[in-house]
């Protein structure tokens, strides 16, 4: 489903600096319905991964497949179309603060024209799957922070991609929230969507036992299966 081959990343020098080396000859897949954890501090280049999958970044040197398609020759059309078939989710929740719970999840689907009944059910299906059918009528700022990311959560699923994309989704929660959020993200792996999680957080990769792929620098120093937090 997923491949890298020899893929480095490296941006451009900003204002009196070097350029940066993101990450560096990675190799590694992810087979269709896999849970894997991207693990490493701040700055170890795990978000780059995610946005190499996503096409919203492409190599400097090296190829990403995505479902057998060279990430590195697609158009923006194409780059679209893949991410269609991809779900965010992000640490900072990045709702609509003057839109409802349902029309913060409804709105991703306003580009595929559904009839209002058809978005309605759908809506209110994932709601229902995330614990907040409950709460379609409350703004954002009416919920607390584990609430906030079950919307983003409910977001990410509604046109019901074959990957879910989680970049460090418990960052700003509490203990309880995040063993929350982690729980539900299992949910969704076993209905059969892929997810790749990254995270820098101990308790959450532990209590996974899920592939852990490890890194440092930029490099993948460990790929375990039911790996542990071993920074």
């Amino acid at each position: 489903m997923i491949e890298f081959k020899n893929v480095s990343k490296e941006y451009p020098p900003s204002i009196a600096k070097e350029s940066k080396v993101a990450i560096h000859d990675i190799n590694f897949s992810v087979n269709p319905g896999e849970f894997v954890i991207l693990c490493g501090r701040s700055g170890a280049g795990k978000t780059t991964i995610l946005k190499l999958i996503s096409c919203e970044e492409k190599p400097t040197s090296g190829d990403v497949f995505f479902n057998e398609t060279n990430t590195r020759d697609v158009s923006k059309s194409e780059a679209y179309k893949i991410r269609q078939k991809i779900g965010f989710v992000f640490q900072d929740f990045k709702l609509l603060g003057y839109k409802t719970v349902y029309e913060n999840v409804a709105y991703a689907l306003e580009a595929f024209n559904f009839n209002s009944k058809l978005v309605r059910d759908e809506v209110m299906q994932v709601l229902e799957l995330v614990g907040l059918d409950g709460k379609v009528d409350s703004l954002p700022k009416e919920l607390s922070g584990g609430e906030k990311q079950r919307v983003s959560i409910a977001r990410a699923l509604i046109h019901r991609p074959e990957i879910i994309l989680a970049d460090e989704p418990t960052g700003n929660l509490d203990p309880y929230h995040s063993r929350d959020i982690a729980k539900m993200l299992l949910k969704i792996n076993d209905a059969g969507s892929t997810v790749i999680l990254s995270t820098h957080s101990k308790d959450i990769v532990n209590s996974l036992r899920k592939r852990v792929i490890t890194l440092e620098d930029g490099r993948i120093i460990r790929d375990e299966e039911n790996g542990v937090f071993s920074l």
